[in-house]
């Protein structure tokens, strides 16, 4: 045990460093001179998507019984060096093709909100992957993220608001493209499983994020559709909140209610409408999102999860694929819909643009799938230091507790 405790030690603190250091050298290349004065976002509103990708998704992915520590360190860990790699992505693209250059304070935040992929994607190999392997994958993911709202916006012309909110599908099927490469933990090992505890902090992080949701979607919109997009995004969480807590019991054998179900599907209403909240004229309509949302997030984790860990050898530890991958997926094929409703009587001169909407979300897809199988790959590599699938789930492995020093 002392010689891979011995192993990390002279491994991750190096690697930081090092990135660090090439860090500091690119700003001083890419970020020399002032920075562009004036904003359209308030730092109020970064804070909130700070907020909200720090607490929320720290403390939600907090649910496993013995992995509470490294559940909520790695994520700000992942998150803070995350954040400087994607500004630096977002200024090489400007130093490379002489785009509009961005106000400071809305590259940062766009680069908190591009870490969502990240954090979406870890959470599927959550306890399984060592620090090395997560800032390996973070480096990688962000890069490839960026690549693909790239190519939406230069060539697909899709808008930079609307390309950021391809976040969820990008982290949840890189996630899933990434699992497979890792074994899957015994079902019955109590690592592998929650506390009341551990539970009721989870749920404290899907509090956080449920509330800050409606800024995240409407953070880097144009100002005339920001209160549009917030008002939908309310009313879309509301009815999947509701609607998860009536399909948890009708959904449970003794009619109780499952702190799984509300853990998740109560957010399955902000996933979908973030992709389509500007273009929804009524509300009723980001409330009917909102319920099939919710509905596709129950039943899929209730009766789809066993045929993905049988049949495609994924296993998704944090339900990923439910809570962020179908909710999203409905999000873009809701948009593509509305887009026609919107366009019916002029719709043969509008098929191109049809398809162009089609195949964003079909190429952000593709990107996660191809690259989060590339990265797999990588992480896979014996000099990335694999841990034993005994070890999976165990803070220990990692965090000192001088509690438990005598004996382990």
């Amino acid at each position: 045990m002392s010689s891979n405790y011995r192993n990390f030690r002279n491994s991750v603190p190096w690697l930081i460093f090092f990135l660090e250091a090439v860090f500091i050298i690119l700003f001083c290349f890419l970020y020399s001179d002032d920075g562009v004065s004036g904003s359209n976002i308030s730092y109020p509103a970064f804070q909130d998507v700070s907020h909200m990708v720090i607490f929320g998704l720290g403390f939600f992915l907090a649910f496993l019984k013995r992995y509470k520590f490294s559940s909520t360190g790695f994520n700000l860990l992942l998150i803070v060096l995350g954040v400087q790699w994607s500004v630096l992505m977002e200024g090489l693209l400007f130093f490379l093709f002489q785009n509009e250059k961005e106000d400071d304070l809305k590259s940062i935040t766009k680069a908190t909100v591009s870490m969502t992929t990240v954090v979406i994607s870890s959470a599927a190999v959550l306890g399984k992957a060592n620090p090395i392997q997560l800032i390996v994958m973070t480096i990688v993911e962000i890069a490839a993220f960026h690549l693909s709202r790239w190519i939406n916006k230069m060539y697909l012309k899709i808008g930079d608001s609307v390309g950021m909110m391809h976040v969820h599908l990008f982290g949840a099927y890189f996630g899933l493209a990434v699992s497979p490469f890792f074994s899957e933990p015994s079902p019955n090992s109590e690592k592998n499983a929650s506390t009341p505890e551990s539970d009721l902090l989870s749920m404290l992080g899907t509090l956080f994020l449920w509330v800050f949701w409606p800024s995240f979607n409407s953070v880097l919109a144009v100002e005339e559709e920001k209160n549009t997009i917030i008002y939908n995004t309310y009313f879309a969480l509301a009815v999947s909140a509701v609607t998860a807590f009536a399909l948890s019991v009708l959904t449970t054998k003794d009619g109780k209610l499952r702190m799984k179900h509300i853990h998740s599907a109560t957010l399955a209403g902000g996933v979908t409408v973030g992709y389509a909240a500007h273009s929804i004229w009524y509300p009723s309509i980001a409330m009917i999102l909102g319920l099939l949302a919710s509905v596709i997030t129950v039943l899929g984790s209730h009766h789809l999860q066993r045929c993905l860990n049988s049949v495609l050898k994924i296993h998704d530890a944090s339900g990923i694929h439910f809570t962020f991958g179908l909710p999203g997926v409905l999000g873009a094929i809701a948009h593509v819909i509305l887009f026609v409703v919107k366009n019916w009587t002029d719709l043969r001169s509008q098929r191109y643009l049809i398809m162009i909407e089609i195949g964003t979300f079909c190429l952000t897809i593709s990107v996660a799938l191809i690259s989060g199988f590339i990265t797999g790959c990588i992480l896979n590599l014996k000099l990335l230091k694999t841990i034993p699938v005994s070890k999976y789930c165990e803070d220990q492995f990692y965090w000192e507790f001088p509690h438990l020093a005598v004996g382990f």
